[in-house]
């Protein structure tokens, strides 16, 4: 065979062989969307008027986020809205999601009407069997009913005055019963930003809800269990608390600071972990929002972050909210357990139907 016959030859089988790869090629799977390999990241939802990290997807939550990427494209709005239900629901959201939603909190403190089982109304004497040698003082009734003085102090001018705590012979005022064994549960969900503020009749083995808060929480951290810095897990609150006013000065990370300017009024620590925690409990509390500094030179408290992801961790609550756990809580033993929903929550005894 010539020289010419064999080059044309191969050239024929050169360009046969590069027409079956091509065709080859055409026919591959389409490659892994990108999305895929990014679905721990965090996703962005709007818990209020601005968007807000919160915890990034889980496994489970990755595949369903995954199986909607071939499903046909749908309006805008839809679908911001179904990421929204994906990632977290909404504080609004929650009587929907067949959760909870009471404020029993008027029943401690009335004198008068309903009131819990675990309250009573006694009657101001400064004179009593339980006390020799001198008259009794609000704070001594405090001590004796294990009531905060705080509890004392709203009950008896039936309104959130925490302060105002002179009394007078023959007033009436609420305290906690000395028969009944009582302690205080809190269950955080971090997904919602909620609160739910339980009492347990240890005798009765009943766990009651007094009220639901909106609360503020840490920043996202996704090298964190939680995903935030805020943890998960069940701590008890410990008793070094404090009580903030304008012009009381502290340190935070080593600076001298007005205190009520980053923990708000009031502060309760938790004090340790009692169970599986993903996080020592040092650090780590219960307080109030920021009071920045405004025009005039006073402060004012700041509930922006309200039902959003911005402290250091902590559990923020607004002034009031705040105050109205502190005077309640701070004299019984008490548990916050935080869980990522709140019916992985394992409260103490029967829950009872509100």
């Amino acid at each position: 065979m010539s020289f010419p016959k064999i080059l044309a030859l191969l050239s024929l089988f050169l360009f046969g062989t590069i027409a079956l790869v091509a065709a080859l090629k055409n026919n591959d799977p389409t490659p892994e969307s990108p999305a895929l390999s990014s679905m721990s990241a965090p996703v962005e939802i709007h818990l209020d008027a601005s968007s807000q990290s919160v915890i990034p997807a889980t496994p489970k939550r990755a595949a369903k986020l995954a199986s909607a990427q071939n499903a046909p494209a749908k309006p805008v709005q839809e679908a911001q809205s179904a990421k929204k239900q994906e990632v977290a629901i909404q504080p609004e959201a929650a009587a929907a999601e067949n959760l909870p939603e009471v404020n029993r909190v008027a029943e401690l403190f009335s004198k008068e009407g309903d009131k819990l089982p675990i309250v009573e109304t006694i009657t101001y004497k400064s004179r009593v069997t339980w006390l020799k040698g001198r008259p009794a003082w609000l704070s001594d009734y405090a001590s004796h009913y294990q009531t905060s003085r705080h509890f004392i102090a709203r009950s008896l001018h039936g309104k959130p005055d925490y302060f105002k705590q002179d009394l007078a012979e023959g007033e009436k005022f609420n305290v906690y019963k000395k028969d009944k064994k009582i302690e205080f549960y809190l269950v955080t969900d971090v997904s919602r930003c909620k609160m739910w503020l339980y009492y347990y009749d240890v005798a009765a083995n009943e766990c009651t809800l007094l009220k639901t808060y909106k609360v503020g929480l840490g920043r996202v951290d996704s090298s964190k269990a939680s995903g935030l810095l805020t943890p998960l897990g069940k701590y008890t609150l410990g008793n070094k608390i404090a009580i903030y006013k304008p012009k009381m000065m502290g340190y935070h990370n080593g600076e001298r600071v007005e205190m009520i300017g980053v923990f708000g009024t009031r502060w309760i620590p938790f004090d340790k972990e009692n169970g599986k925690c993903t996080a020592p409990a040092k650090g780590f509390g219960i307080h109030g929002v920021p009071w920045p500094a405004v025009a005039s030179g006073t402060r004012a408290q700041d509930t922006g972050s309200i039902g959003k992801y911005q402290s250091d961790g902590c559990v923020r609550l607004a002034t009031e909210d705040i105050e109205e756990i502190f005077a309640i809580v701070i004299t019984k033993p008490t548990i916050i357990e935080l869980v990522k929903d709140f019916h992985d929550a394992e409260l103490p005894g029967k829950a009872v139907k509100q």
